[in-house]
């Protein structure tokens, strides 16, 4: 029986997703034409109209969420937030169901959430377009072999970031950064043999990149720890209503000055900021270990 209320729970909320998407793209994509108009005052209005649509968007997926597979979301941790500041923030990657608590727990609280998203993301139907007219950066990183046979491309994908993030500038906004480039699993743990017990290493480009490219506009970060009680969730176990409590610990801080730099050029700013890096995974994991007690 209780198989049963599950499949009924998650095809009701999946139904009221979907739905929610479709009314929401509409308006969302009809804006972000008119915001393709070169008149600077119109596409400002259209940036704040389109933030405004997704967050309403977000807001409608929380009522889906109370309504068909209510979660206890336990927040501690930081709180003074504004959504007129300019934020980077981080957290620790283990499912899909990440983007949708940090949806829920940081709506309306903070700038609409921006996602670093990999260049194919564009093509998923619907959302790829929903993702574009929105301005999230799509990133297209070049392996070492791809350089080595053109040397041309190296530096391009940090041209594209600093492109896609020189349009957060005429309005607050929060980039999201999961810096682990991947989900965690205990495979990939492994081979990594990483330092932490909780998360993999983290990769400091994407966000170096991201905070030179905003020329020091970024100054607050967020640093969000997700702790799932019991294993990690699937989205369909999540929204078939088998995940009852998930623990959230919001960080605030200020960019360290060893934050900024020129992560290409210069060797030992790149060896300090990843340092940095590394000691603020050091206090995530110390705080996961603690959520999980």
């Amino acid at each position: 029986m209780g198989s049963v209320i599950s499949l009924l729970r998650g095809c009701l909320a999946f139904s009221c997703y979907v739905i929610n998407t479709l009314f929401w793209v509409i308006p969302i994509l009809l804006v972000s034409l008119i915001k393709l108009l070169p008149i600077t005052p119109l596409r400002t209005v259209c940036s704040y109209l389109l933030d405004h649509c997704a967050s309403a968007w977000i807001s409608v997926n929380t009522v889906i969420e109370r309504i068909f597979h209510r979660v206890n979301i336990s927040i501690d941790g930081d709180t003074n937030l504004s959504t007129k500041e300019w934020y980077m923030v981080v957290a620790n990657h283990q499912s899909w169901v990440d983007i949708l608590v940090l949806q829920r727990v940081l709506n309306h609280k903070i700038p609409f959430l921006k996602f670093f998203l990999k260049q194919e993301l564009i093509y998923v139907p619907v959302l790829g377009l929903a993702w574009w007219a929105l301005d999230f950066p799509f990133m297209r990183r070049y392996s070492s072999a791809q350089l080595r046979k053109n040397p041309k491309l190296k530096g391009k994908d940090i041209e594209i970031t600093r492109k896609a993030c020189a349009k957060f500038k005429t309005k607050p906004v929060s980039v999201m950064n999961f810096v682990e480039g991947t989900r965690f699993t205990q495979q990939k743990h492994d081979k990594q043999n990483s330092e932490f017990k909780h998360l993999l290493k983290p990769k400091a480009g994407g966000m170096a990149f991201a905070l030179s490219a905003m020329d020091g506009q970024i100054h607050k970060l967020i640093d969000v720890s997700i702790y799932y009680t019991g294993k990690t969730p699937t989205f369909w176990e999540y929204i078939s209503g088998q995940v009852k409590q998930i623990k959230v610990n919001i960080k605030v801080s200020d960019i360290s000055p060893a934050m900024r730099g020129d992560y290409m050029n210069d060797r030992e700013f790149k060896i300090g900021f990843q340092n940095e890096l590394n000691r603020i995974w050091k206090q995530k994991d110390a705080t996961l270990e603690e959520m999980s007690k």
